[in-house]
C-alpha cells in the first residue's frame, strides 16, 4: 500500500513524467527493447533515489522490463509530491513510500516500507538502502542479487564498507561511469545547482564571487556555468592536484579561511562533512547566500549558524535567515539539503538519459550475471558505457568514425 501525500496530484505529476520522456531517446530506445526482452522478468526492485519526473521514468521503464518496482526518496526534501501521486495511481503497478518534507524518522521509515518486499535488485543514491540492508533490515537482503550505486556519497560509503570488509553483496558504481560523471556530475550540477539558487533567489548571478567547495567533476561543472554567467569564481579543495586544475582552468584557488571573508555565494559540493563552519560564518559579509549540492546536509554546520545566530527566520520559501550578533544576516538555502532539488527541478532530462541508461543496463547486467559475483564495488562494463554513448549520439543524429581493419590491426600491434 503506498504512502503518499495527496493521490489527487496524480494529473500534474503525469504531464511531468510525459514532458521529460519526450527529451529521453535512450530510456526510450531501451523501454522498447525490455518490453520484447523482459530480462526482469520476475523480480522485485527496490529504489531510492531522488523521487521526481526524471526518476520516475526510470521506474517505468524497469517495469516495462517485468520487474515489480518499490520505491521511496533519498533525500527529505527531492520528493514532488504530485509525482509520487503519479506513480501510486499509473496502472501499471508501482509502490510508492514518499512525502515531500517529512521527518528524518519518517523518511527511514519509507525506506524500511520499501525493502520490506525483500528485493533482488536495488537502485541507491546516497547508499541509505545498502546501509539499511546491512543492520537492522538485514533480513529483508535475503534474496538480494546486488545493486547499482547513483552518486558521489554513496560510493564513498560503498568504498567504506568494502575496506572494512563490511559489503554483503556485489553494487555496481553507477557514478563513476562515464556517461554519467562526465555529463551528471559536470553539466546537470553546474546547470541545476544554479538552477536551484536562482529559482529560490531571484539575485542576478553577474558581478557576484562566487566560493566553489571542491573541484571535482559537480564543482567543475558549477564553476564553468557560473563564470559563464559573470561570476567571479573563488575554488577551495584539499586535493593539490584539483586546486592546480582549477588554477590553471583560470580561477582563484584560496583555503576556505581567507575565502570566508570575500564571497558572495557559498556552495559546497564535496561528499565531506563541516566544510564550512563556525569560524567561517563569524567572517562572512552581510547577506551572503549559503547553498550545498552534495548529497547530505553535513558539508554547512547547520548547528554552529544556529548557536551564532540571535535570530533565526523564513525569509521566503526555501530561504532561512540567521541574523548574527553584529547584525549582519547569513541566508541559509533548501536547509543545507540539495539546493538543485529542494529549490528546483535537479538535473536537465537529457542529462538524466543518460545516467539513468547506465542505471538501468547496470541492473540488466546483475540480474544476467549478479548471482556469480563475489560481494564488491564494481565499475560499469566498459561495453554499458559505449552502448549508452552510441544511442545518445544517433538521438543527436551525430555519426563518428570507426577504425579500419588495417588501423585496428596496428593498434594491437606488438613491436
Amino acid at each position: 500500500m503506498s504512502i503518499i501525500h495527496d493521490i489527487n496530484l496524480a494529473p500534474s505529476g503525469k504531464d511531468k513524467i510525459d514532458w521529460v520522456a519526450s527529451y529521453m531517446p535512450i530510456l526510450n530506445e531501451i523501454r522498447a527493447d525490455f518490453a520484447v526482452r523482459k530480462p526482469f522478468a520476475g523480480l522485485k526492485i527496490a529504489m531510492s533515489i531522488h523521487l521526481e519526473a526524471k526518476t520516475a521514468y526510470l521506474a517505468k521503464v524497469l517495469r516495462e522490463g517485468g520487474a515489480e518496482i518499490y520505491m521511496t526518496g533519498c533525500n527529505p526534501l527531492s520528493t514532488q509530491d504530485d509525482v509520487a501521486a503519479a506513480m501510486a495511481a499509473d496502472p501499471a503497478g508501482f509502490e510508492v513510500y514518499a512525502r515531500h518534507g517529512v521527518s528524518d524518522e519518517e523518511y527511514t521509515e519509507h525506506l524500511k516500507a520499501t525493502l520490506a518486499c525483500c528485493p533482488d535488485l536495488i537502485i541507491d543514491d546516497g547508499g541509505d538502502l545498502i546501509s539499511l540492508l546491512h543492520g537492522e533490515c538485514r533480513d529483508y537482503g535475503k534474496n538480494l542479487i546486488g545493486g547499482c550505486e547513483e552518486t558521489t556519497t554513496g560510493i564513498h560509503r560503498l568504498q567504506a564498507r568494502e575496506a572494512a570488509g563490511l559489503l554483503n553483496y556485489p553494487m555496481i558504481d553507477v557514478n563513476d561511469a562515464d556517461c554519467k560523471h562526465l555529463f551528471d556530475n559536470r553539466y546537470g550540477t553546474g546547470q541545476s545547482t544554479l538552477d536551484g539558487i536562482m529559482n529560490a533567489t531571484n539575485l542576478i548571478v553577474a558581478g557576484k564571487t562566487f566560493v566553489i567547495a571542491g573541484y571535482g567533476w559537480c564543482g567543475k561543472g558549477l564553476a564553468m556555468r557560473a563564470r559563464g554567467m559573470g561570476a567571479v569564481v573563488v575554488i577551495t579543495e584539499i586535493d593539490p592536484i584539483k586546486a592546480i586544475e582549477a588554477v590553471m582552468d583560470g580561477f582563484t584557488v584560496l583555503p576556505m579561511d581567507e575565502a570566508a571573508r570575500v564571497g558572495d555565494v557559498f556552495v559546497t559540493l564535496t561528499g565531506c562533512a563541516d566544510v564550512i563552519r563556525r569560524e567561517h560564518f563569524e567572517v562572512m559579509k552581510d547577506g551572503v547566500l549559503l547553498a550545498n549540492s552534495g548529497h547530505f546536509d553535513v558539508e554547512i554546520d547547520k548547528a554552529a549558524l544556529r548557536e551564532l545566530s540571535v535570530e533565526a527566520w523564513v525569509r521566503k520559501p526555501n530561504i532561512e535567515g540567521f541574523r548574527m550578533p553584529d547584525g549582519r544576516v547569513l541566508n541559509l538555502l533548501a536547509e543545507g539539503r540539495l539546493v538543485n532539488l529542494a529549490a528546483g527541478n535537479g538535473h536537465p532530462a537529457e542529462i538524466m538519459d543518460m545516467s539513468f541508461a547506465i542505471q538501468a543496463k547496470g541492473l540488466e547486467y546483475l540480474a544476467k550475471n549478479g548471482k556469480a559475483l563475489k560481494p564488491h564495488l564494481y565499475a560499469v562494463p566498459r561495453e554499458i558505457d559505449e552502448e549508452v554513448a552510441a544511442i545518445k549520439l544517433r538521438a543527436l543524429g551525430i555519426t563518428i568514425d570507426t577504425l579500419s581493419e588495417e588501423q585496428k590491426a596496428y593498434m594491437s600491434k606488438v613491436e
